[in-house]
């Protein structure tokens, strides 16, 4: 290939792919271009053809690392420039493009053919041959710190700063904020490594404690809160705990069963993008030691109700 098409030819935009697409972009684009302009499936047709062998040659060197950065250094230098090695005696010369290009992108030998030597000026030109901006290393941030900490369910919560201590003595403050999930990581600006174009961050790993009654599930709470059998069979109303401390009604349904889940909306976690819910569990309750007029209470109750079978079918249900 003539080191002119890199510069008479925008091979991103043969493949339709922007300049800074990546390695799998160009693959992709490649591979449905192909199909489409393959000869095998576009015999006789001349502009395919055409098409196909400007394809495959674009993906050539856009594939290749080496070859992409070569091709865009001269690109950005002018579409349409022409180059002459300066051929002896005047006569024209058609390699001096490439002789040229052969010396710039290399300090010491070309994939592509020449092996002179890089000259001075373009070695001052170009820091050496390397490319960042004509040459000069792109400065680098510092790169980023890791620490981890424990806060507590509460902290999870509500939101809160803790201190990390550097070895040296400095405290470095992290606001963890509301609504945080046990794993997540908290990303300090300017706190990691030093570097020519400013710090890194310090990406700080959270793990809260467990709490023993309320229980995170997503952004949802669920709590399990014991009812009496008459509550849970005849309905009533109870009092439950929220996370701010406060109680709130909540209306239980008569019939309801053991396990039964009741939603309280708005009630659960908040955080800057969403609020949960408070999911409340019932916990029939079993009276363990029954007053003779309990017990007979509860006789009266199941002689009432002995037309009821809870099990009935369980036996079917269970056949292998």
């Amino acid at each position: 290939m003539a080191s002119q098409d890199w510069v008479d030819k925008d091979f991103y935009a043969i493949l339709g792919v922007s300049k800074d697409a990546s390695d799998a972009d160009i693959k992709k684009a490649y591979r449905k271009m192909a199909r489409k302009y393959h000869p095998d499936t576009n015999s006789g047709d001349s502009e395919s053809e055409r098409r196909f062998k400007d394809i495959t040659e674009a993906h050539s060197v856009l594939s290749d690392p080496e070859d992409r950065q070569q091709y865009d250094a001269i690109r950005a230098m002018g579409s349409g420039a022409r180059f002459s090695a300066g051929g002896h005696g005047g006569a024209p010369d058609n390699g001096g493009f490439e002789d040229v290009f052969s010396n710039l992108f290399n300090t010491g030998g070309s994939r592509r053919g020449g092996g002179s030597q890089m000259p001075p000026d373009f070695a001052d030109l170009f820091g050496g041959g390397g490319f960042g901006g004509f040459g000069q290393q792109t400065p680098r941030k510092g790169a980023d710190r890791t620490a981890s900490t424990t806060i507590s369910f509460a902290g999870s919560m509500k939101g809160t700063t803790i201190g990390l201590r550097e070895a040296n003595g400095e405290v470095i403050d992290v606001r963890i904020p509301a609504g945080i999930k046990d794993g997540q990581s908290v990303r300090v600006r300017g706190k990691g490594a030093p570097g020519a174009a400013g710090a890194g961050d310090l990406i700080v790993k959270v793990s809260v404690k467990p709490h023993p009654f309320f229980i995170r599930e997503d952004n949802n709470i669920r709590i399990h809160v014991p009812v009496t059998f008459d509550e849970a069979a005849l309905g009533g109303q109870i009092e439950v705990p929220t996370l701010t401390g406060e109680s709130v009604k909540l209306k239980v349904p008569a019939g309801s069963s053991h396990g039964r889940t009741l939603r309280l909306k708005g009630r659960g976690v908040k955080t800057s993008k969403a609020t949960g819910d408070l999911l409340v569990t019932l916990d029939v309750v079993v009276p363990q030691n029954l007053s003779k007029e309990a017990k007979a209470a509860v006789e009266a109750f199941a002689e009432a109700t002995k037309a009821e079978n809870p099990r009935e079918g369980l036996l079917a249900r269970a056949t292998l």
